[in-house]
């Protein structure tokens, strides 16, 4: 996600951590979400890093589940299913996919970046009141 980095780097410094996020809420380009998602794991799969902690409501007995989920929704959209998970249940997140599932492609795509942000946005916040 350069631009989005960049943009947010060539903010600085910031006042506060309210003025950082406003200038990390950034709408992005279809090209960029479709890079990011490509680095992202999908939900209930074994993920690392910051993705582990934040898939962390996602229990065996779900992941089983999100695997039929996930193909359907990837054979739908050409895509893994993005959304930003964390302090959400294994249950809600299925849900959620299943709802999305009811998207026109484009609309679907818009839905992922938006989600997208808000992981990154969520990603920032821990970084610096850490």
């Amino acid at each position: 996600m350069p631009r989005w980095v960049e943009t947010v780097l060539a903010g600085r410094p910031y006042a506060d951590l309210a003025a950082l996020q406003a200038r990390a809420d950034l709408t992005l380009e279809a090209d960029e979400i479709r890079r990011a998602m490509a680095a992202h794991p999908r939900i209930g799969e074994r993920a690392t890093g910051a993705s582990k902690t934040e898939q962390s409501g996602v229990d065996s007995a779900t992941a089983e589940r999100f695997r039929a989920a996930n193909a359907e929704y990837e054979a739908r959209f050409g895509h893994v299913f993005l959304v930003c998970a964390s302090g959400r249940s294994g249950e809600e997140l299925l849900a959620d996919l299943r709802e999305r599932l009811g998207n026109d492609p484009a609309t679907e795509l818009a839905v992922a970046g938006r989600e997208l942000v808000k992981i990154a946005q969520l990603r920032l916040e821990k970084a610096v009141t850490a």
